[in-house]
């Protein structure tokens, strides 16, 4: 790493598409005046669908609107409804209750694991019952849940694992990659996800062409893609648009270069943070399996003082999620009155997360690895 000289270092940045201006505007010109005058699932579409197949060794993979979308797709395509429930992790991402509920299901909320943030598998199997259709963990900030213990449980339960891997792209757990642990897995391309993009996006990954198939139909008001106003299905508007399926074959070119440098900040970051423990901030691990770089997250006993810490040396920080699920005004009502979460409200309360994209400079890196080292010790950065 090389000496700070810039000290206003902004969560997120405004200019990371910047060096892809031309092309997006090429996309749009290309796809605006190309003579089949088709926005919408096209063949751009078909492309970029076989590119990130290809790249994963997936079965199917299926381009939506978003990955909320594309988790919503996936739960209608198993035909969950009234009376079913999916157990799912009580520190996320609002889809992870909103999805189920929209289809009229119930979400049961598992407590997680401290160190991952991610759904504690034991917890989530003292609630299966009879009801429980699917068991939806979710990959959280920079480490993926347990799968292969969260995949035994489902097997032996009877259930459908879905995983929502929206913000996981680049993670690989024993050899898999993130997305394709579950009977079904999404991502998503919203602007600040690993690949992201400048709009909404999203994809449903499936080993099971016949779940791929449904959520295809879905996805485009119930039409089988064939037969245009014959619909098979209560469908959805959830389809993928040219001028990003253009980008993103673009982008796609350089993602492990871009997923290489944020795995190189993550690491760095770690590296200079393993000591803080007794002093109330706790880093996630450096590398190691399972691991991916989305956001770096924090867990400090003080975060409103390092954030404000942070803030004075011109470095914008994060909270995610600083309410549980079962305690938010629109999932309390369908949470259980006897349940119990505390390390979920424990990572609610502690963590804090810090600037991460691949343009950060070295000196960026360093000017923020020494602020919180600084906070932490007590001394002056």
């Amino acid at each position: 790493m090389t000496v700070t000289t810039e000290r206003a270092i902004p969560f997120f940045p405004p200019d990371l598409f910047d060096g892809d201006r031309e092309t997006l505007l090429d996309a749009l010109y290309e796809v605006g005046t190309d003579p089949e005058q088709k926005f919408i699932l096209g063949r751009r579409t078909a492309r970029f669908e076989e590119a990130i197949r290809a790249r994963l060794g997936a079965g199917e993979a299926v381009a939506c609107s978003s990955g909320t979308s594309a988790l919503t797709l996936v739960l209608a395509a198993l035909d969950l409804g009234p009376g079913q429930e999916v157990i799912v992790p009580a520190f996320g991402c609002a889809p992870l209750a909103s999805t189920v509920l929209s289809l009229g299901a119930t979400p049961v909320f598992a407590d997680i694991v401290p160190q991952t943030m991610t759904m504690d598998p034991e917890h989530a199997r003292t609630l299966v019952s009879d009801r429980t259709r699917v068991l939806m963990p979710a990959h959280m900030f920079s480490v993926m849940a347990d799968m292969p213990r969260l995949r035994a449980l489902a097997d032996q339960a009877g259930v459908r694992l879905v995983e929502d891997a929206a913000l996981a792209q680049g993670g690989v757990l024993r050899g898999r990659p993130a997305g394709l642990w579950g009977d079904a897995g999404v991502y998503s391309f919203v602007q600040v996800k690993t690949f992201g993009m400048p709009g909404e996006g999203g994809v449903a990954l499936s080993e099971d062409t016949g779940l791929a198939d449904r959520v295809r139909m879905l996805r485009n008001h119930g039409q089988d893609g064939r037969n245009r106003f014959l619909h098979h299905r209560v469908g959805h508007n959830s389809r993928f648009d040219e001028v990003m399926a253009a980008f993103q074959l673009h982008r796609l070119a350089g993602l492990e270069e871009r997923l290489a440098r944020r795995a190189a900040i993550c690491s760095y970051y770690s590296e200079q943070f393993r000591d803080l423990a007794d002093a109330g901030i706790v880093a996630p691990p450096a590398g190691g399996d399972g691991r991916f770089p989305y956001v770096y997250t924090l867990l400090c006993e003080d975060r409103d003082g390092l954030r404000d810490h942070l803030a004075a040396e011109g470095i914008d920080t994060h909270v995610y999620y600083p309410r549980i699920l079962p305690e938010q005004p629109a999932f309390a009502p369908h949470a259980r009155s006897d349940g119990h979460w505390p390390r979920a409200r424990d990572a609610a309360r502690r963590n804090i997360s810090l600037p991460l994209y691949p343009h950060l400079t070295d000196a960026h890196v360093e000017h923020v690895a020494a602020v919180v080292r600084a906070f932490a010790l007590g001394r002056q950065p």
